[in-house]
């Protein structure tokens, strides 16, 4: 099923009532903050939902395998994403629980029907890492030539070097050729 809409059925509405939801959701892209998460399958996700007398809860899960560029060199990485879904949707809009604040559930709609989607995209967020890497050494790119340096050295940071430390405006130029015993 490549729909994220679940039409709950009238035998859901029984106390302790339990129902399985699976399917596939093609998300086009993810973003992230700075990043942007492309996907070459769909989503996958399943979700039990479980009466508990006054809400439905629902809970599960969704998996996919994102692209991504690196942080440090901009090549393409790929990194698995998998996320935990829950929602809580109350079944009488004026039996609120006391202890519950406003964002910790939702009312069901009169039409019963829910859109898993909105928590699909929440999930895979949490998911995905802070700073997306192809590996933990990654060296970068040159911020002169953007040569990467995974690749081999590109001889820029050496010239660069030696040009700074000549120059009349570096302040440590003086001490260039004091020698040290």
């Amino acid at each position: 099923m490549n729909s994220t809409v679940i039409e709950i059925p009238q035998e859901l509405l029984a106390p302790a009532a339990f129902a399985r939801y699976e399917g596939t959701f093609t998300l086009e892209v993810l973003k992230a903050g700075p990043d942007l998460y492309s996907f070459r399958e769909p989503v996958s996700w399943g979700v039990d939902i479980t009466n508990t007398g006054d809400a439905l809860l629902l809970q599960g899960e969704a998996e996919v395998c994102g692209t991504t560029s690196c942080a440090r060199c901009l090549e393409p990485v790929e990194v698995d994403l998998f996320g935990e879904l829950e929602g809580y949707y109350l079944l009488d809009p004026d039996d609120v629980p006391e202890d519950m604040e406003g964002d910790e559930f939702e009312v069901l709609p009169e039409d019963r029907k829910i859109d898993v989607a909105p928590l699909i995209t929440a999930a895979l967020l949490l998911d995905v890492p802070m700073i997306p890497l192809c590996s933990e050494d990654c060296k970068g790119i040159c911020p002169t030539c953007g040569a990467n340096l995974n690749e081999g050295e590109c001889g820029c940071a050496d010239e660069a070097g030696e040009a700074a430390a000549a120059s009349p405006d570096n302040p440590f130029a003086a001490l260039a050729g004091l020698k040290l015993d």
